[in-house]
């Protein structure tokens, strides 16, 4: 296949939906979490549920880097916007992400905080080259297909020998959060999720390969079928899971082979190894703290590090405790579970980062409509 349109042939999708039927034991429940924020969105979008028998479900997982970023880093984050010298460099969907006590970027910016959507970390780099006698503070977020990017950042600062840049760091890393979700003491607290088989994620395996996976998958005895976004991909993937289950394997299978091998990109993976390492443990949103799941700079680039520039204080705070994002985030509960869900909880009023971004569970169900069916059974 050479072409997007022939990922979505309706006759194919039939026929793996058949074999999913034809396969699936009738007397068995599978259930799959898709890590992934964008497979997700392709699921809600193309109806590829609605294509599956009842005992193969599928589990919606933290796969929204913006939606597991705690409360308490946008808060810092807010702090440091509100300093009068500071210029705070963001992603655009970080902007209405909520803190606490309904604190956001946005309205930080309204009350004169200068905080400046940027596209990439160049767009920061520019900044921070124009305004040379103003400190350019940099919002990094994501897993790790954004973190190559900020360490590109941080190369081309000391290259251009910019004294007035540094990097909020908030990357975080894939693999330790799959392990969270099934051996979190927190279980206790959102209650346990049951999940047979992993969808691993698309982008992130493009950098890191799926060798990292092969430890999970060997030690949990849970399969990670690696796929593509399109609905052929999730449909094939889907399709791996059950055979793996049915034959009682636990192996690391790559649908996405067109664009992810084994070991991923290996300049990618040297650049962040050079300037970023594992911090002890990070705050995830719904997860709490995951030992060795995010990065930080590493002391030789302190002078690039914001938190150590501004002294800043790690904050944690609670959550909404109406807001069912961090079960969401868990694949405990479903968007619709949610009391909050399409009443006061709306992209044009989000009241959890779910929500918000683009990627979220909350904002897929919004979008693609499945908030109806929602509806729809509410009012039977």
């Amino acid at each position: 296949m050479k072409y997007a349109d022939e990922f979505r042939d309706k006759e194919i999708a039939v026929g793996l939906a058949k074999a999913i039927r034809s396969e699936a034991d009738p007397q068995k429940s599978y259930r799959f979490m898709e890590f992934c924020g964008g497979h997700t969105h392709a699921i809600s979008r193309y109806g590829l549920e609605d294509m599956l028998p009842k005992n193969v479900r599928m589990i919606h997982g933290p796969g929204c880097p913006v939606c597991v970023l705690p409360a308490g880093r946008i808060d810092m984050a807010i702090r440091l916007a509100e300093r009068p010298d500071v210029i705070l460099c963001i992603y655009g969907d970080l902007m209405r992400v909520p803190g606490s006590q309904g604190a956001s970027l946005l309205k930080a910016k309204a009350r004169g905080a200068d905080v400046r959507m940027v596209y990439s970390t160049i767009d920061a780099i520019r900044v921070a080259e124009e305004i040379p006698g103003r400190p350019v503070v940099f919002f990094a977020i994501g897993f790790e297909t954004t973190t190559p990017p900020t360490a590109v950042m941080i190369r081309l600062a000391e290259k251009k020998q910019l004294k007035n840049v540094s990097v909020f760091c908030n990357h975080v890393v894939t693999p330790p959060a799959m392990q969270n979700i099934l051996e979190s003491p927190d279980i206790r607290n959102t209650g346990p999720v049951e999940i047979d088989g992993f969808v691993g994620p698309a982008h992130v395996s493009t950098i890191i390969g799926t060798e990292p996976y092969e430890f999970f998958a060997e030690e949990f005895l849970r399969p990670v079928v690696i796929a593509g976004f399109e609905p052929l991909d999730m449909m094939q993937a889907i399709l791996m899971l059950v055979r793996q289950v049915n034959e009682h394997r636990h192996e690391v299978e790559n649908q996405y082979s067109r664009a992810v091998t084994r070991d991923g990109n290996l300049r990618a993976k040297e650049e962040v190894s050079d300037i970023f390492e594992l911090r002890d443990q990070f705050e995830w949103r719904g997860l709490g703290l995951v030992p060795y799941s995010g990065l930080k700079l590493k002391r030789a680039y302190d002078k690039y590090d914001a938190e150590v520039r501004f002294d800043m204080n790690e904050l944690r705070v609670a959550d909404n405790p109406a807001c069912e994002c961090g079960a969401i985030l868990r694949g405990v509960k479903k968007p619709v579970d949610c009391k909050l869900f399409g009443t006061v909880c709306t992209p044009e009023a989000p009241m959890g980062s779910c929500m918000v971004s683009s990627e979220g569970a909350c904002a897929a169900h919004w979008t693609y409509g499945r908030f109806r069916d929602h509806q729809q059974r509410r009012a039977s």
